[in-house]
């Protein structure tokens, strides 16, 4: 190392007339923080985490910004704090997108994967005023961060983040980014955090704008998770702070020389360079600007095309030809769509609506013509009819509904859901990824009959990343068609409808009633006619939070988003578990074109569904009843295990024998009640007897049965002695039975081959049958 790179320190040396060097005491990263943060903004994503060093302005540095990606697993914190320390010393800020991405070098909004927190940037205005507000309507925050910088009034700039109780992903991560620009137009925070991939500060890095160096900390930590779609609720019903306007016009970190955007808009520019910014910058920020408006939905083409071309007459002087400027328009258009993803297009024109029919009760009771066909009987799914399958994540849904649209497919009934004959089926789904997808259509189990006569019938897409907007229902229509070209569709089913969910021009949610009547009338419908008018369409959905008292009064309650959904279909299925510790579920059924349809209990069963008599269903007191089964089970799993060691030490017994030996041992409890177990346990078979036990030492018992005997059970450790060698071994010789308990009558009949254990109604198939006794 060169003495030009050691920093002497000597108190006694005359400071005024030394060079000016950095305070080797300034401020340092806190790596405390920084774990606080990455959990609380990375914890349950999966991925890499775009890490961003920029070097603040006003230190008279330069130098490129430096870019890393760290996995978001348990090293993230001593990587992260490694690079926020190098940082410092170069007074470089540190910055991350608070979501993941799958691949070094992405750190676009279309690369970000995941993101489990929700954030607002407030730098400006009466700052505590606005958290205030934040905190009386959307509750308590997981962390407020002090950013390090300060207003011109002196308040300190602040980071709100509230932590989410899943990471989101797919649609559920544009609403998070919707959400946030909501939040920040509010209450006059940062409007940039609309983009999944704007960069935010680092708590526990250090802050060097203007040459004042700050600890970006945390001022308060709260265990706080919310659900996404509650907090999406509050969001909504949270005011307007008074005299909020969304910052969203200050320079980024990744673009300190651009000029602010509001000054843009309103600011005349010259040729030649003579004002702050020259014509081409001017143009493309404003260009940029109200492509972001189409692009969002805020606008229509038309409408952003006009407020170009009039930017372009107010402020640029003299004016682009219209040429250039459409040029750059398509230029920056197709840059941000390739960035941003698929564009939420307004509209223009208004539909003209379709003329009404009307008919007298004479006509209506002197019509006798046949009623249609159901496509799903009985009237499940009707012709035109619109039918919602509704549940929680992972309680089956799509499982269960690719079972029963492939026996639509192959005109094979499925658990009392019966075709007319073999249905032509476009499965849209949004979910499920294209070698996961073969893998799940491989686990069912179908019969031969019912594939074969599905293979060309039954089509599914890949997950897809779409909005069925108006660019996407073309593309679904031209889909369908090639898929079935010379025979219309019967049925189309999307799954799930959050991840292609199209709220119309104002850009509304799932639990906006004119939102969702948008997406039902102006998309689900208008895709409908251009496919078939006659088909069924099915849309899966999620169901929300509800206790059971009122999933069992009313269960379409569940169903998320708007209450316009339940108006508007033609039949419903919930399908939810009774019992969370057990596998079967329930599907409860409405309909609006026919008679009600009891509830089903279903289960699968060997990779497949079937239908469960709901008379064995118990309906009182079912956790005490649950708990009296499995104490039943155990006690059954005690004596099996008592027999197989007692007779490896070289015991045998007789029931009565074993159940006087063993009672109050092991929670066996009386001797009657380990009769009665016994009792069960042999005419289920798991239990059989030995009349002779000579060959062991066992004198003949009285006992009507025998000496109880167990599969696989061996006795004592027996000397067998070689005749060559005269070498003694030790070995345990199998105990096989003679004699079982016949399940019908209960009389004691003779095995037919000792060697082969036979358990009753097939039970020795299953894997699980020791637990059943």
């Amino acid at each position: 190392m060169s003495d030009d790179n050691i920093i002497h320190f000597n108190p006694w040396t005359d400071f005024n007339d030394a060079a000016p060097l950095d305070d080797p005491f300034g401020v340092e990263p806190d790596a405390v923080q920084i774990a606080t943060f990455l959990d609380v903004v990375f914890s349950y994503c999966e991925g890499l985490i775009p890490v961003r060093g920029f070097v603040d302005k006003g230190q008279g540095k330069g130098g490129k910004p430096h870019n890393i990606w760290i996995d978001a697993d348990d090293t993230a914190p001593e990587k992260l704090a490694t690079f926020a320390n190098w940082a410092a010393r170069e007074g470089a800020a540190v910055y991350v997108i608070p979501g993941t991405v799958t691949e070094p070098g992405q750190a676009k909004s279309a690369d970000v994967l995941q993101m489990q927190a929700i954030i607002v940037d407030l730098d400006a205005g009466d700052i505590p005023a606005k958290l205030e507000h934040l905190v009386r309507h959307l509750g308590q925050p997981t962390l407020i961060i002090e950013s390090g910088g300060r207003t011109p009034d002196g308040a300190t700039k602040l980071h709100i983040w509230w932590k989410l109780t899943e990471p989101a992903e797919g649609e559920d991560l544009a609403r998070l980014c919707a959400l946030r620009g909501e939040i920040a137009i509010k209450v006059g925070g940062d409007t940039h955090f609309r983009s999944a991939h704007q960069p935010i500060r680092i708590a526990g890095s250090v802050y060097h704008k203007g040459g004042f160096q700050r600890l970006v900390q945390i001022r308060e930590h709260n265990a706080v998770e919310v659900d996404l779609e509650d907090f999406a609720e509050l969001v909504a019903d949270m005011p307007i702070i008074p005299g909020a306007t969304g910052v969203g016009m200050t320079p980024t970190p990744e673009t300190p020389d651009k000029p602010a955007l509001g000054s843009v808009l309103t600011t005349p520019v010259n040729e030649g360079g003579t004002d702050d910014w020259t014509r081409f910058e001017g143009a493309s920020a404003a260009i940029g600007h109200f492509i972001r408006m189409v692009h969002e939905g805020r606008m229509s083409p038309d409408e952003g095309w006009e407020a170009i071309c009039g930017y372009n007459a107010a402020m640029l002087r003299p004016n682009w030809p219209e040429d250039r400027l459409k040029a750059e328009a398509d230029r920056l258009w197709a840059k941000h769509v390739e960035k941003n993803g698929p564009p939420l297009l307004r509209t223009n024109s208004a539909k003209t609506p379709p003329e009404m029919s009307a008919f007298t009760l004479g006509e209506l009771l002197d019509d006798t013509a046949p009623m249609p066909e159901d496509i799903i009987a009985p009237r499940v799914l009707t012709p035109g009819g619109l039918l919602v399958v509704g549940g929680a994540p992972k309680v089956g849904k799509s499982d269960f509904l690719i079972s029963w649209l492939v026996h639509m497919a192959a005109g094979v009934p499925f658990l009392g859901f019966t075709p007319p004959r073999p249905l032509r089926v476009f499965y849209l789904q949004a979910e499920i990824q294209y070698h996961y997808l073969r893998e799940r259509l491989k686990q069912i189990a179908l019969s031969p009959e019912v594939i074969a006569a599905a293979r060309d019938t039954f089509v599914a897409t890949p997950k897809l990343k779409l909005l069925l907007d108006e660019k996407g229902s073309a593309m679904a229509t031209a889909a369908v068609r090639e898929a079935f070209p010379n025979d219309p569709v019967d049925i189309l089913c999307i799954d799930p409808i959050r991840n292609v969910f199209d709220g119309g021009p104002d850009g509304g949610g799932e639990n906006d009633n004119g939102a969702m009547m948008f997406f039902l009338r102006d998309r689900i419908e208008v895709l409908r006619e251009a496919i078939n008018p006659d088909c069924g369409v099915i849309l899966v959905h999620h169901t929300k939070k509800l206790g059971k008292h009122q999933v069992k009064e009313d269960p379409f309650l569940a169903l998320s988003g708007a209450s316009s959904l339940r108006g508007f279909y033609t039949s419903g299925i919930i399908m939810h578990r009774p019992d969370e510790e057990a596998s079967e579920r329930k599907l409860e059924i409405e309909l609006r074109n026919g008679p009600a349809l009891p509830s089903k209990l279903i289960d699968k069963v060997k990779g497949q569904w079937v239908e469960l008599n709901p008379m064995n269903e118990r309906l009182v007191r079912k956790d005490v009843g649950a708990k009296h089964d499995a104490e039943r089970v155990r006690k059954g799993d005690v004596i099996l295990g008592i027999l197989l060691d007692e007779a490896q030490a070289g015991r045998l017994y007789t029931t009565m024998q074993l159940a006087e030996t063993f009672e109050n041992k092991a929670g066996l409890g009386s001797k009657h009640t380990i009769r009665e177990r016994l009792s069960v346990l042999s005419t289920k078979g798991f239990v059989k007897f030995l009349r002779d036990a000579s060959a062991f030492g066992f004198a003949k018992t009285r006992s009507r049965f025998g000496y109880l005997c167990v599969e696989a059970m061996e006795f004592g450790a027996g000397e067998t002695v070689d005749p060559v060698t005269g070498e003694i071994t030790q070995s345990a010789r199998p105990v096989h039975p003679s004699h079982y308990k016949c399940p019908q009558s209960g009389v004691c009949l003779e095995v037919e081959n000792p060697a082969v254990w036979v358990y009753q109604d097939g039970l020795n198939d299953d894997p699980t049958h020791m637990s059943e006794a």
